[in-house]
């Protein structure tokens, strides 16, 4: 599965704040989105980045808000 930014489009390789993350927990910057990052839909690989999640309102759910 290949994942995507849902507002920028950009793989976990592209957006540096995934690229320096994962350098610091010496994995690639995909496996860090798939174990760290709180938006990932785990069902079509959609998760938010942290400037677009700001960008929409930071949107939340009780159950904590995964990308469509």
């Amino acid at each position: 599965m290949e994942f995507m930014c849902i507002g920028c489009g950009k793989a976990p390789h592209e957006i540096e704040e995934y690229v320096e993350a994962a350098a610091d927990e010496e994995i690639t910057p995909e496996q860090y989105v798939r174990t760290e990052e709180g938006t990932l839909n785990r069902e079509n690989g959609h998760f938010a980045c942290t400037n677009c999640y700001i960008a929409m309102g930071m949107p939340s759910s009780p159950r904590g808000w995964k990308a469509p």
